[in-house]
């Protein structure tokens, strides 16, 4: 479901989501929580209780240089095997 609500400083509409399993971090009911974009940051609501906070996303962290992910190029020298059959003698 979406709410819209006018919004007083700008005169755009800021549309509202709620968000399907959020707990609130207050009075800890379920499926209570809205998220909305407004002046450049995000921000989540609790219809329910009123809690209200702004949601500081993080970038995603870097992956950790192993020697599974590394893209150095070795110097592959390849060598053809040579194969030796056995002589048919057999000493005893």
């Amino acid at each position: 479901m979406m709410k819209k609500e006018d919004s007083a400083e700008s005169g755009k509409i800021v549309k509202k989501r709620f968000i399907a399993g959020a707990v609130c971090p207050r009075c800890s009911e379920m499926d209570k929580i809205i998220n909305y974009h407004k002046n450049g940051k995000n921000y989540r609501e609790c219809v329910a209780c009123g809690f209200k906070d702004e949601i500081r996303l993080q970038s995603a962290p870097t992956e950790l240089s192993t020697r599974v992910n590394q893209d150095t190029e070795k110097d592959i020298h390849e060598e053809p095997v040579k194969l030796i059959q056995p002589t048919s003698s057999r000493k005893k």
